[in-house]
């Protein structure tokens, strides 16, 4: 059938996944980066995506298409429901410090996680006792080569951040991630409250 349906301009995407989040349907998902719409029979046609989006990649046409699937909907949000209880916390993509935007709607009113990698493999506890309602960034300074911090500075400034949690490994590399929040927090000119907790290499929660 034809109808009025999204379309995404990949070139436009700048992978915030603002509109993944919006879609209630599931229709629209991230991949490799980039926004992607799923399933025709997920869109319902409204565009509550559009909205979300900051760069303008989404907009209306008119092509064939498959009905708009009311009850496959509801049982996929069903299903999304029961794996997201006692399962993943990620709540947005991408996660991975060097990928993240320093901008999106996402970070407002955000409490924010940024993890050592290693940590979710040593902690059997991430998703629930740490990720739970955060968004969550990852990294390692030290395969990265990278400083954070500048990236940091700006995430820290340009959005609403209302707290900032960093989980590090107990290993001397992991230094790298916590002075790297700790001098962004220092540059971006507001006071926003953090704190640190740290694993040990055989998985227990040294200090929070």
């Amino acid at each position: 059938m034809i109808r009025k349906i999204i379309q995404i301009d990949e070139e436009k995407c700048n992978g915030c996944g603002a509109c993944a989040q919006a879609c209630h349907e599931g229709a629209i998902g991230m991949v490799n980066g980039r926004a992607k719409l799923l399933r025709d029979d997920y869109c319902d046609g409204l565009g509550d995506c559009l909205p979300a989006c900051p760069t303008g990649a989404i907009t209306f046409v008119e092509r064939e298409a498959a009905a708009y699937d009311e009850k496959a909907v509801q049982e996929n949000m069903k299903k999304k429901k029961g794996a997201k209880a006692g399962g993943s916390q990620l709540g947005q993509w991408p996660c991975q410090l060097k990928l993240v935007p320093t901008r999106a709607p996402y970070y407002d009113g955000a409490d924010l996680l940024i993890a050592a990698d290693c940590s979710a493999y040593a902690y059997a506890g991430m998703h629930d006792g740490f990720m739970r309602g955060k968004v969550t960034l990852i990294g390692c300074p030290k395969l990265d080569a990278v400083d954070y911090s500048e990236k940091l500075t700006h995430i820290f400034r340009d959005n609403d951040i209302r707290s900032v949690t960093v989980v590090r490994m107990e290993v001397p590399c992991c230094g790298g991630l916590e002075m790297a929040v700790r001098r962004a927090l220092e540059a971006c000119g507001k006071s926003i409250p953090w704190e640190v907790a740290t694993i040990s290499i055989s998985g227990e929660l040294l200090a929070r």
